[in-house]
C-alpha cells in the first residue's frame, strides 16, 4: 500500500525510479530540486493574455497561486492556455471562434494536466468562455481542483455616470440614429473600460463566475471580488493552499459538482438575472461530470426562484456594486434562509455550502441592488425556456426588464448577422417586426455567434421591446430586449427555423412558453421537401472540425 501521507497520486510515475531520470532532468531545468520530487505536482492553469482586459492581469494571479502552493507543501508549475475576447470579436467573423474557444481551453487544460501527470489543479479564468472551459476540464480530469475568477472590471465614468462595454455597443446605435455626435461617441469609447477585469454587469463572465461559486468550485466571495482588488491575489494564494487540502482530504470535483450543486447554480443565476449563456455552459459542465442536466431542470427551478438583482444589462447596477454590499455570498445566504438552496452540498473549502454561508456576512441593510424576496423584480426567474413548432428542442428568452410577455409579428428573415445589421442600419426593420437571423447555430455559424451588435443597434434605434429578435445563434450576456436565442434544432440541420419565410407570423409568449409560427401542415411539408441542406461554411481548420463534432445547443454544444 502507498504511504497515506504521500499526495503524489499521479506524479509518482515521474518523481521516482531510475527509468525517470530523463523526465526529472527536464524538471530540474525549470527549477525543481531534490525535495520537490517528494511533493505533489500542482498545475496552475493561467488564461493570461493581453488580447482582452478580462485576462490582462492573470499572469500576476497565477504567480500568487503558485506562491500559495509552494508555501503549503506542493510543487507548482504554471502553464498557459488561450482566451478570446468576446467584446473584441463581436460583430464580425471573429465571433465564430468564441464558443469554439471554450472547447480549445478545456481540451488544452486536459491535455497538459494529463501529459504532465499533475496531481491537482488551480485554474484561473477571466473572459466569458474561461470559467465554463476551466470547469469542464476540471470535471473531465476529476482531480482535486480549485477555480479562481480573475474578477470584474470596475465601471467607467463619463459625465458623472457609470458606463461599460454595453454602453459602447448601444452608443453605436444611438450614433446611427442621429442621437449622438462623433465627439460623444469617442468619449464613450475612451471611458467604457477603465482597466483590468471582465465586463461589469451580470453578463456572461460574472454570471458563470457566480455559478462556479454556487457549484462549490471556488472560494466563498471570490466571484464578486473586483479584478483590481488587493483581495484577488490573496484569493489565488488561498486557492493554492486549498487545493492541497483537497488532496489531503480526498475531495474530488465529482464529489462537489453533483446534481444538487447544479440546482444551486441555476437558482443563483435565476435570482441574479444572469446570461442566457448559462444554459449552454452549465449543461456542458454537467456533461463533463456525467450529471444529466436538461432544460426541464432549469424550468423546474425557474418557477420557484424570484428575480431579485437590479443588475445590468436590464437593471441599474454592476458587479462592483454588488461586491460593495455583500457580494454573491450575501445573495446566497438570503436564498439559503428561504430554503431555495441545498445547504448540504460539499464545496472546495472542505465544508458544506451552509457551513460556508454561516461564516459570511448578510447583505448590507438599506441597499437597493438586491431586492427582498417578498418584493422581487419578477416573481420567477427571467430566463425562460420556450418550445413550439419553431423550436421543438427549445429556445431561450431573457425576460428581465420586459413589460411585454407576448409578441406577435411578421418574420423578417436573414441568413447572416451582417445582412440583418445592414437592414437595421438602412431602416428596413420597423416596430412590430420579428427579426430572424438563422444559420448561426453551433454547426451553421459555425460557433453559434453572439448578437450583441445587433441587439445594441435595435436598442440604440429606439426599438427595445418593439422589435423581437430570434436566432439559432446566441446572445451576449449584455443583450437585452425581446430576444430569443439557442433555437434548436438549428437551421443547418433542417430545424423549423430553416423553413421560415418572409412574412410568416411568429408568436413568442413567455407566459405560455410558446414559440411558434403560423403555417399549414401541407405548406410546411412542401417547404421541408424543397429544403436543401447547405454545405458547412468551412472545409478546413478548427471551425471545420468544430462544426462536424459539435452537438445541439440544447445539449450544451459540446464536442466530446
Amino acid at each position: 500500500m502507498s504511504d497515506p501521507k504521500d499526495l503524489r497520486i499521479r506524479s509518482k510515475v515521474i518523481s521516482e525510479g531510475v527509468n525517470r531520470v530523463p523526465n526529472r532532468a527536464m524538471l530540474r531545468a525549470v527549477g525543481f530540486k531534490d525535495d520537490d520530487f517528494k511533493k505533489p505536482m500542482i498545475g496552475v492553469a493561467s488564461t493570461w493574455s493581453e488580447v482582452t482586459p478580462c485576462n490582462m492581469h492573470i499572469d500576476s494571479l497565477a504567480l500568487a497561486a503558485k506562491k500559495g502552493v509552494q508555501h503549503h507543501g506542493g510543487a507548482p508549475l504554471i502553464f498557459n492556455t488561450i482566451t478570446v475576447s468576446d467584446g473584441i470579436s463581436m460583430g464580425h467573423d471573429g465571433m465564430l471562434y468564441s464558443l469554439p474557444s471554450r472547447e480549445a481551453i478545456a481540451d488544452s487544460i486536459e491535455i497538459v494536466t494529463n501529459a504532465e501527470r499533475f496531481d491537482a489543479l488551480v485554474a484561473i479564468g477571466g473572459c466569458d468562455k474561461n470559467t465554463p472551459a476551466c470547469l469542464m476540464a476540471i470535471g473531465r480530469l476529476n482531480l482535486p481542483a480549485v477555480y479562481v475568477y480573475g474578477g470584474t472590471i470596475q465601471p467607467g465614468k463619463l459625465d458623472g455616470k457609470d458606463v461599460d462595454i454595453v454602453s459602447a455597443f448601444e452608443a453605436v446605435g444611438l450614433y446611427h440614429d442621429g442621437k449622438m455626435t462623433d465627439e460623444e461617441l469617442h468619449k464613450v469609447e475612451c471611458n467604457a473600460c477603465p482597466g483590468a477585469g471582465a465586463c461589469g454587469g451580470m453578463y456572461t463572465a460574472n454570471t458563470m463566475a457566480s455559478a462556479a461559486e454556487a457549484l462549490g468550485m471556488s472560494l466563498p466571495g471570490s466571484s464578486s471580488t473586483s479584478a483590481v482588488s488587493s483581495h484577488k491575489a490573496l484569493e489565488c494564494e488561498k486557492a493554492g493552499e486549498q487545493v492541497l487540502e483537497l488532496l489531503k482530504k480526498g475531495i474530488y470535483p465529482r464529489d462537489i459538482m453533483t446534481k444538487k450543486a447544479f440546482e444551486n447554480a441555476i437558482t443563483l443565476v435565476m435570482a441574479l438575472g444572469g446570461s442566457t449563456n448559462a444554459f449552454l455552459h452549465l449543461i456542458a459542465i454537467a456533461h463533463s461530470v456525467q450529471v444529466e442536466l436538461t432544460y426541464d431542470d432549469f424550468e423546474r427551478i425557474r418557477v420557484k426562484v424570484p428575480h431579485i438583482a437590479d443588475l445590468k444589462p436590464s437593471g441599474k447596477y454592476v458587479m462592483q456594486d454588488l461586491s460593495d454590499v455583500g457580494g454573491v455570498p450575501g445573495v446566497m445566504k438570503l436564498l439559503l434562509e428561504q430554503g431555495l438552496l441545498h445547504g448540504d452540498c460539499m464545496t472546495i473549502t472542505g465544508k458544506t455550502l451552509a457551513e460556508n454561508l454561516a461564516a459570511s456576512a448578510p447583505l448590507h441593510e438599506n441597499q437597493n441592488i438586491i431586492r427582498p424576496l417578498h418584493n422581487p423584480l419578477k416573481t420567477s426567474g427571467p430566463l425562460v425556456v420556450l418550445k413550439g413548432n419553431l423550436a421543438p428542442e427549445g429556445a431561450i428568452a431573457k425576460m428581465s426588464g420586459m413589460k411585454k410577455s407576448r409578441f406577435t409579428g411578421p418574420a423578417r428573415v436573414y441568413d447572416s448577422e451582417s445582412e440583418a445589421t445592414e437592414a437595421i442600419m438602412q431602416n428596413q426593420i420597423h416596430k412590430g417586426d420579428v427579426l430572424v437571423i438563422r444559420y448561426c447555430g453551433p454547426k451553421g455559424g459555425p460557433g453559434m455567434p453572439e448578437m450583441l451588435s445587433v441587439t445594441a443597434l435595435i436598442v440604440g434605434k429606439g426599438f427595445g421591446g418593439e422589435v423581437a429578435l430570434i436566432t439559432d445563434g446566441r446572445f451576449s450576456g449584455g443583450s437585452h430586449g425581446f430576444v430569443v436565442g439557442h433555437v434548436a434544432p438549428e437551421a443547418q440541420v433542417g430545424g423549423p427555423i430553416a423553413l421560415l419565410q418572409e412574412g410568416d407570423m411568429i408568436t413568442i409568449d413567455s407566459k405560455t412558453q410558446e414559440i411558434s409560427f403560423e403555417v399549414l401542415e401541407e405548406e410546411l411539408a412542401k417547404r421541408e421537401s424543397e429544403w436543401v441542406q447547405p454545405q458547412l461554411k468551412f472545409s478546413r481548420g478548427v471551425l471545420s472540425k468544430y462544426a462536424k463534432l459539435v452537438s445541439s445547443a440544447a445539449k450544451g454544444a459540446v464536442t466530446d
